[in-house]
């Protein structure tokens, strides 16, 4: 986005873009109407990356006109919560690569790797069954441009499990951690180093679970200083806040 708009800017400034043939490009830069979406064209100028498309609720060539006009305009577009033939959908509609992470449940159109930032994000899961909340935070920050590393059913139930990785669990500039059930994890791993923690709750659990509320809360009343929590399942969100926070630790 921002080599486009200067481009645009030079090719003015060269006389091989009039005024007004400038003006008809620029003003899609804000958002681009498509009657059912305003796709947010500015984002990645404001925010540093593209707007993310949520799959659910929309429909298949909904998708596809959200998908192309980002992709136009932009590398590393995220699908998030996209079921196979979401990618299907995408793949016929869209020339550039599309990828597609089935355990993480997003699609990637034209993906580019990024200069990485120094420090490490490492995701953290309690149980196998967070895995999938897990896998969608990890993609998130990896195509961010971070370095991410997993460790996963490690939860409280054996909690010698996480001390036998402490050496791992010490390096990292952030950590996100994934547990359903009671949640109980975020703190304890809390307690355990100096970096920020983001704590996301899954709905993993049985009934008084209340699929992620208790965990919600569990984490949300953390005894251990410097956890933040985000919503129910929102692998997206973890993974987005830790690639902001790594990125600024390393300015």
């Amino acid at each position: 986005m921002q080599n486009e708009l200067k481009t645009i800017l030079e090719q003015v400034q060269k006389g091989e873009f009039t005024i007004n043939e400038a003006y008809e490009l620029l003003k899609e830069l804000p958002f681009k109407d498509l009657g059912f979406a305003k796709v947010d064209t500015h984002r990645a100028l404001r925010q540093r990356f593209p707007e993310v498309v949520y799959a659910p609720g929309k429909t298949l060539r909904q998708i596809q006109d959200i998908a192309q006009n980002l992709a136009e305009r932009s590398s590393n577009i995220l699908i998030s919560r996209a079921e196979e033939e979401v990618f299907q959908a995408l793949q016929k509609a869209i020339p550039t690569p599309v990828e597609y992470y089935k355990e993480a449940r997003m699609v990637v159109i034209n993906r580019q790797e990024l200069p990485l930032n120094k420090g490490l994000i490492l995701i953290i899961s309690a149980g196998t069954s967070d895995i999938p909340v897990a896998e969608e935070a990890l993609l998130t920050a990896q195509i961010m441009g971070n370095r991410v590393e997993r460790l996963y059913d490690v939860g409280v139930a054996g909690i010698h499990r996480l001390f036998a990785h402490m050496d791992k669990i010490s390096k990292a500039n952030v950590l996100i951690v994934v547990a359903g059930m009671e949640g109980a994890l975020p703190s304890v791993v809390g307690g355990l180093v100096s970096r920020p923690v983001i704590a996301v709750p899954t709905s993993v659990g049985y009934g008084a679970n209340f699929q992620g509320i208790s965990a919600l809360l569990g984490m949300l009343n953390s005894c251990a200083a410097g956890v933040g929590v985000v919503n129910i399942d929102n692998g997206f969100g973890a993974g987005r806040l830790a690639a902001l926070i790594n990125e600024d630790i390393n300015i």
